[in-house]
């Protein structure tokens, strides 16, 4: 293996490995594993080559500012090859990236801007509108707008499409590609290759509920409203001015629940840390593979890695939080209590604990309030405003024990208390302390009561 000069000689090449333990019908599922890209996505490359090509093309000078409006994945990509050359990059992005992306974008030297994701496209706050907007107010900046670039689709079909059909002649070709669509930049590239080089390979899209493709694709229908969805990167409430969707003849609509299901599926059965709009590609290739009649090869991207996703798709929690996990249903409070005791999911301190280590943990697991537990019964609650009235005056009272500034006086209510009795709980500004008789079973906040109310009209 030869020693490269830059990290972005890394991006492409990355392998394909077939699918052993995923129930794939009659077919044979092949990973193409965008995620080992550096930047840990397919759209490594075309952050690389849309930069290159405005550099070519005198479009973009040393020390230049780019600007680009992105769901994220594009924006790493760009950040690695703008941190590399030397350009200053903005990226306006929508609220409902993870933390995991905006971090790493913060991390390489980006600067991000987060705007609405509530807001379709037309609208100033848009990320793709606002983004054109700033760099036309921000003297001598370049707008990548990898939604018109032709660049983008050029960089797939040039390639990506090369380097799949490739690979693929290992096994003895291919018979169907599975993909996403944002930018539409991959299907419009792999389209186009493909007519010319296999025109028998069917294009198959994945689509998030709530994207106006699907119908677009299976129906002809162009709508003028999308809805909302929660996997990041793909769908669409527009058709990008680079698209071509000429050559797709099916598209699936894939939930979010099924879309982050699949990709912990995808890591569970095959070992393979995919992202979101990995687990949409992958649902969509197994309802495709399980329809089919006779044999078929099929290729499914594993477009990012799901590093970027740790808090959500990949929590716990959080998939309970967004009714994406079942668990059992008792009829009674037990079924709004996130983390059960139980279980050992409630974070707790000692009353011996020092209040330093309370804090830590309150930081740590990114909660506002600690059950004080002794030889298994509830003693006291702490929460930050108890740490906050103890310290404020002498910092070194971080090193007294729980017990000094916990609450000992508990709003305890029996978990066969009707869920309208929390109300009562909730205006006298404390947290609801669920027992059954003697045992602490669990903690219910405000935001357990909101969440549990929003799964019962999804």
């Amino acid at each position: 293996m030869p020693v490269h000069q830059s990290v972005l000689e890394l991006v492409g090449h990355t392998p394909i490995v077939k699918a052993r333990k995923l129930d794939a019908g009659l077919c044979e599922l092949y990973l193409k594993l965008e995620c080992m890209n550096p930047g840990g996505s397919i759209k490594d490359r075309i952050g690389v080559t849309m930069i290159e090509a405005a550099e070519k093309a005198g479009k973009i000078r040393p020390g230049a500012t780019l600007v680009e409006g992105t769901a994220g994945n594009t924006g790493i990509g760009l950040a690695l090859a703008a941190q590399q050359k030397g350009y200053r990059l903005v990226l306006v992005v929508p609220d409902k990236m993870s933390r995991e992306k905006i971090f790493n974008l913060k991390a390489m030297g980006a600067e991000v801007i987060l705007t609405r994701s509530d807001v379709a496209k037309g609208h100033p706050d848009y990320y793709q509108d606002l983004a054109a907007t700033i760099a036309a107010q921000t003297p001598g900046a370049y707008f990548i707008n990898q939604f018109g670039n032709p660049d983008n689709p050029l960089t797939h079909e040039t390639v990506t499409g090369p380097e799949i059909w490739g690979q693929m002649q290992d096994v003895g070709g291919m018979d169907a590609i599975v993909f996403g669509c944002g930018s539409s930049g991959t299907m419009t590239g792999l389209s186009r290759y493909f007519a010319k080089t296999a025109p028998h390979v069917e294009l198959v899209l994945a689509d998030p509920v709530g994207s106006i493709l699907t119908k677009y694709i299976n129906e002809g229908v162009l709508d003028t409203k999308s809805g909302s969805w929660l996997v990041e990167g793909i769908g669409e409430d527009f058709l990008p001015d680079i698209s071509d969707f000429t050559r797709v003849k099916k598209a699936y609509a894939v939930s979010d629940k099924d879309s982050m299901l699949a990709g912990r599926e995808l890591l569970a059965k095959e070992g393979v840390l995919g992202g979101s709009s990995s687990g949409t590609l992958l649902a969509a290739a197994l309802r495709y593979c399980r329809e089919q009649t006779t044999p078929k090869k099929v290729v499914v991207f594993v477009c990012d890695t799901g590093n970027k996703y740790l808090s959500k798709m990949y929590n716990d929690y959080w998939m309970l939080d967004q009714g994406f996990l079942d668990r059992p249903q008792h009829g009674d409070l037990r079924d709004l209590i996130l983390r059960p005791y139980a279980a050992r999911d409630t974070i707790v301190v000692s009353p011996n604990d020092l209040l330093t280590v309370a804090y830590q943990r309150m930081k740590l697991y990114d909660v506002s309030q600690l059950p004080v537990i002794e030889n298994e019964r509830i003693v006291g609650i702490l929460d930050e405003s108890d740490v906050l009235m103890h310290v404020h005056a002498d910092e070194a009272r971080f090193r007294d024990p729980v017990s000094t500034a916990m609450v000992t006086k508990l709003e305890l209510v029996d978990m066969r208390s009707p869920i309208n009795s929390l109300m009562g709980v909730f205006e006298r500004g404390h947290v609801a302390i669920v027992m059954d008789g003697p045992k602490f079973l669990g903690l219910i906040t405000r935001i357990d009561f909101l969440n549990y109310l929003r799964r019962k009209v999804q």
